[in-house]
């Protein structure tokens, strides 16, 4: 397996990825609004506001995570969300996923990033050193259908302590279907 920060000529293979994904994990319709979504980062978002990270078997993506950043308006640090991740469902249960996050977290750690937060399974993304938030401690762009799974972990030595002031994200997540 190959991990890389760089994706710009697999942007088709990037949005097929989560399309089959969430089509096959969820439904046909949350596949097509996730590959929409993921079109929408990737052709739309600043590059100094997108990360994306790939892991692949010999020309091919089977996993890949995208952070975007997310800016709190009294709050100097450098905060990124994960959001989409996916792993081809072949390669599911083999840790991949947990591996391409470790990785993804020490490259962004290494960027600059102080915080990373995501918007999802906690059971799964503990694993990877996220944990519970609230939007006391972390205001959301949008309001949340999912509060429980609002989570997130510092990058850096310094603790994860509440962010201040109010949140907004890149275009292509400003989505309430999303949240």
């Amino acid at each position: 397996m190959e991990f890389s920060a760089k994706s710009a000529h697999k942007h088709a293979e990037l949005i097929a990825l989560f399309a089959e994904t969430f089509t096959v994990s969820d439904t046909a319709e949350e596949g097509a609004l996730v590959a929409a979504v993921v079109k929408n980062l990737l052709t739309t978002t600043a590059p100094a506001d997108l990360y994306v990270f790939t892991l692949s078997e010999g020309d091919t993506v089977i996993g890949a995570a995208l952070f975007s950043r997310l800016r709190y308006a009294k709050d100097p640090r450098r905060v990124f969300i994960l959001s989409p991740m996916a792993i081809a469902t072949a390669y599911q249960g083999r840790r991949l996923g947990q591996s391409l996050l470790s990785q993804a977290h020490q490259a962004l750690g290494a960027a600059g990033v102080e915080i990373a937060i995501t918007y999802g399974d906690p059971a799964f993304y503990a694993k990877t050193g996220y944990q519970p938030i609230s939007t006391d401690v972390a205001k959301a762009p949008l309001p949340l259908s999912y509060p429980h799974g609002w989570i997130g972990q510092s990058l850096t030595e310094a603790p994860f302590t509440a962010l201040k002031g109010d949140c907004r994200c890149v275009a292509a997540l400003n989505d309430p279907r999303i949240w």
